[in-house]
């Protein structure tokens, strides 16, 4: 049997598996993952990590194909990360034809036998609705980053928000204290762009997040590197002090 065949059968028991129990992911399923044309993305797809020896792979609505994980192509690339129980699917050179539906799917080998755990909308936009200037960002344990989410003027009275992928957990304009991450604050111009400062960071708080207006999102990549910035710093800056009194003295 040909992998187009497998694609229809798959699509097929899609439908069948709706109707009587498939485990799908649902949550932000009206959710509208904008892209500007001749762009990239990378989507994380999370799992549960009891189905970290299982198949995975990226199904696409439009044309009915899947992509197993670990498969690097031209413009496709679907790599597993069972360390962080999730794959991610990297789309690149994305045109308007590439603008639909799209599964994230786990061969879990129980029943029921498929798990839909992200149904991600794909649109490309001459200027996206949501984007970011990076996708990816990076802190020191300890201390902050900045992210600015910029949105299109039919979105300004839309709710911003900051999203993790991972536990669901979003957080609006203002400031969020918790116990378990970093506090985040939100501030919106009003404008074009909303901002989150994340400060003192921690370890746990990498992973994918996303900014979103509305329906609309775009996501992003936070790494938080191991050891405070803050004494790094301190360091730096009483050497610069230090050079600095010495230039003074010398011209005396």
């Amino acid at each position: 049997m040909d992998s187009y065949a497998k694609a229809k059968i798959f699509y097929i028991s899609i439908g069948f598996w709706l109707i009587s129990g498939v485990e799908s992911y649902s949550s932000w399923a009206s959710n509208v993952l904008t892209v500007q044309a001749g762009g990239s993305v990378t989507i994380p797809c999370h799992y549960d990590k009891k189905y970290t020896q299982q198949k995975k792979y990226w199904f696409s609505e439009i044309d009915k194909s899947n992509t197993y994980t670990n498969t690097t192509e031209e413009n496709l690339s679907v790599i597993d990360h069972p360390d962080q129980s999730l794959f991610t699917v990297t789309m690149r050179n994305l045109q308007n034809k590439h603008s639909g539906h799209y599964f994230c799917v786990v061969e879990t080998g129980e029943y029921p036998p498929i798990n839909i755990t992200y149904e991600p909308q794909i649109k490309i936009q001459s200027a996206p609705d949501v984007s970011v200037v990076s996708s990816s960002v990076s802190g020191h344990e300890g201390g902050d980053i900045s992210v600015q989410c910029f949105y299109s003027s039919g979105y300004k009275n839309k709710t911003k928000q900051w999203c993790r992928y991972k536990d669901q957990s979003c957080y609006t304009v203002g400031r969020t204290d918790t116990s378990q991450n970093s506090s985040v604050q939100i501030s919106d111009d009003g404008r074009r762009s909303f901002t989150v400062l994340m400060t003192g960071l921690r370890l746990t708080d990498s992973g994918w997040y996303f900014c979103s207006a509305g329906e609309a999102l775009n996501p992003v990549h936070l790494t938080v590197i191991e050891g405070r910035v803050s004494t790094d710093i301190s360091i730096e800056n009483d050497k610069w002090r230090f050079c600095l009194s010495e230039a003074f003295s010398t011209s005396d």
